[in-house]
């Protein structure tokens, strides 16, 4: 199966997850999995989340920003993979100057 993004609808998220300014969210979901891929602009963030029974991994691919998981900061900027595990809490903030885009994949945990 392949995946266009350019044929999926760009939706506009204003404070995802309880965050700050909007995610732009392209989504394919199924039954066991959520891809997508996402872009926040400058000053933008995901809210704090806790993967009750999925896990997240993010690949960035334009920009730079931070990840706050399970309290501590880390920098995240171009071809950095970040990993929330099940059971974690995470929140992605774009703290750069040009959009944050990544690509995410959450599988649920059966």
């Amino acid at each position: 199966m392949n995946i266009n993004f350019n044929e999926i609808k760009i939706e506009e998220l204003p404070n995802f997850k309880g965050g700050e300014k909007f995610a732009r969210m392209q989504f394919h979901v199924d039954e066991n999995n959520r891809i997508m891929r996402g872009c926040l602009v400058p000053g933008a963030s995901i809210g704090l989340h806790t993967h009750e029974t999925n896990s997240e991994i993010m690949y960035f691919l334009q920009g730079s920003g931070k990840v706050l998981c399970d309290g501590e900061y880390s920098p995240v900027t171009v071809g950095d993979v970040h990993y929330c595990p099940k059971g974690h809490e995470h929140s992605l903030i774009n703290s750069g100057t040009e959009d944050l885009v990544f690509f995410a994949v959450v599988p649920e945990h059966k």
